[in-house]
């Protein structure tokens, strides 16, 4: 059941907003009315979710990981569609791997991605942000908090991510910003389970095992979730990382074994 939201005359801002979640809650939002920006570091991954969004959404070509791309996107998007209202941070990068063969620059990328790229995206975002009522969202992942095999990398970035957030409530909030984190659990059709859970039928029910729910999530329920975090209904909410995972964030490690082991058997 989705619970209808009204954007109209809002702007929201979704880096990473082409595909997969992201993409999933840029669509929701710009259903709910609201004025859409989003970013990719891949041209080809804009134009697609261009395809999807309507005419008055705005696309941009930025790698989290560039400060000065960041802060670009930022003001060519408020040029176009106005103050920021919402804007959610969910550019990430994940592979399985274990530590000893991990190399330095491979944990590197993750964390640039998904720790440094929240950064810059916040440092720059707060001057687009700044007044009450407006929300920041980062989209964080069950790694943040369980530690995972072949997932040192993530665990590392999202447990940054998640306190990083927490911070920003506290440093932002005399400002009237409310800053708050998305934890999705297993998430139906998306990369991160192409790449992180067993595949075909024998996988699917491995994943079903994990969650106390029986069954995955889809990214229109993360996305009702991003909604009500940008929403005046979640104004007394800030510095909270909520997760969105049919309660299955503490039972997940079974999953990534097993989709590590299939992957070396290969």
């Amino acid at each position: 059941m989705n619970v209808q939201f009204d954007f109209h005359d809002r702007h929201v801002f979704v880096f990473g907003g082409t595909t997969g979640i992201n993409l999933g809650i840029a669509q929701a939002f710009a259903g709910a009315g609201a004025r859409i920006s989003v970013a990719s570091r891949k041209q080809e991954n804009v134009d697609f979710a261009l395809a999807t969004l309507g005419a008055r959404a705005l696309g941009l070509v930025a790698d989290v990981r560039d400060d000065a791309a960041v802060a670009a996107a930022l003001a060519t998007s408020r040029a176009r569609h106005g103050e920021i209202d919402v804007l959610v941070s969910g550019a990430a990068g994940n592979f399985l791997a274990e530590v000893n063969s991990m190399s330095s620059n491979a944990f590197k990328v993750v964390v640039d991605i998904d720790l440094q790229g929240s950064f810059h995206v916040a440092r720059h975002a707060y001057e687009h942000l700044r007044k009450p009522g407006a929300s920041l969202i980062f989209i964080s992942a069950p790694q943040s908090t369980v530690p995972m095999p072949y997932q040192a990398h993530v665990c590392a970035a999202k447990a940054g991510v998640d306190h990083f957030a927490r911070v920003l409530a506290l440093e932002w909030g005399a400002a009237g910003v409310r800053v708050n984190a998305i934890s999705p659990g297993p998430i139906a059709g998306t990369e991160g389970m192409r790449r992180l859970a067993p595949q075909g039928k024998q996988g699917d029910e491995l994943v079903r095992a994990m969650v106390p729910l029986g069954r995955m999530g889809t990214p229109e329920e993360i996305a009702q979730l991003a909604m009500f975090l940008g929403s005046d209904a979640a104004s007394y909410i800030s510095g909270a990382v909520i997760a969105c995972d049919g309660g299955a964030q503490g039972h997940l490690t079974p999953m990534i074994a097993a989709a590590a082991q299939a992957g070396m058997a290969r």
